[in-house]
């Protein structure tokens, strides 16, 4: 199977992102793609809190998934819509980051919602606060693709190995870690993270991302580092992004995941123990 990984830069407009999302999609298609990602936020990336109360939409609702459903089967490949900021019906008004996997037939095959909150204290002059806005999912995902099972997860999600030890351990021989990392972080610790993730479950692992200085009509504009990666069960690099928008492809071999669990099989050799 080929896949192909988007590079984005959305704006915190759903309107005007969407049919940027859509020739990127039709450009990876002609270019020989049967499963697309995108990053996560793809239709909005913004700080604004009231920015968002204005134009995200519920599932039902959202214009891009419905967009990108009708795409997909149009089209009739495998879509990871990396994420969507979408309204749910919480009591507190938090959204869903929650990433969609779409079959060839335009129907919606798995849902994912973002478990881990990107709660940090990058610098003194940069912050986030994502369950402030965000409610966190508690449900890890395995889906079902014709390679066998997709382990969904979603940017900060990284961050927390066991996670995509127990999705391997479930049967995943590709990991999505659709992003939208800060450049800090991303210069940092980006690819580290990818290839442990990779070396450590012996699976593919896709992380498309958001890149660039994203438009804005309310608050500061937000930056995010780019370098959308797809990464080996063996933990080489097999494409990366850079900092434009754009598509990278990789060729997915499952026999590269079983031979990589053979030569290193710690999928297996998990033991228990006690601490000091």
């Amino acid at each position: 199977m080929k896949a192909a990984l988007v590079q984005l830069c959305s704006s915190d407009d759903p309107a005007a992102n969407l049919p940027v999302t859509l020739a990127w999609i039709e450009k990876a298609i002609a270019g020989g793609a049967d499963f697309v990602l995108t990053p996560e936020v793809t239709n909005c990336v913004s700080s604004s809190r009231a920015r968002q109360e204005e134009v995200l939409r519920g599932e039902a609702e959202d214009i891009t998934l419905a967009a990108l459903r009708d795409l997909a089967a149009m089209r009739g490949i495998w879509l990871l819509i990396g994420s969507l900021a979408l309204k749910t019906m919480e009591p507190d008004g938090r959204f869903a980051n929650r990433s969609f996997l779409i079959t060839p037939g335009g129907e919606i095959a798995a849902r994912y919602d973002k478990i881990h909150m990107f709660d940090v204290q990058i610098s003194a002059t940069e912050s986030y606060r994502e369950s402030a806005g965000y409610r966190p999912g508690a449900q890890a995902v395995l889906a079902e693709m014709p390679f066998g099972a997709l382990g969904m997860t979603i940017c900060y999600d990284l961050r927390f190995p066991h996670l995509y030890r127990n999705l391997a351990q479930g049967g995943a021989g590709v990991m999505a870690v659709p992003s939208a990392f800060s450049p800090v972080t991303g210069a940092a610790h980006w690819e580290t993270l990818l290839r442990a993730r990779a070396i450590e479950t012996g699976a593919y692992v896709l992380a498309p991302a958001q890149t660039g200085t994203h438009g804005t009509s309310h608050a500061a504009p937000r930056r995010t580092y780019g370098h959308s990666l797809a990464v080996s069960p063996w933990g080489k690099v097999l494409a990366d992004g850079g900092t434009a928008p754009g598509i990278s492809y990789v060729d997915l071999d499952m026999a590269e995941v079983m031979s990589a669990r053979r030569r290193i099989p710690s999928l297996m050799h998990s033991s228990g123990f006690d601490l000091p």
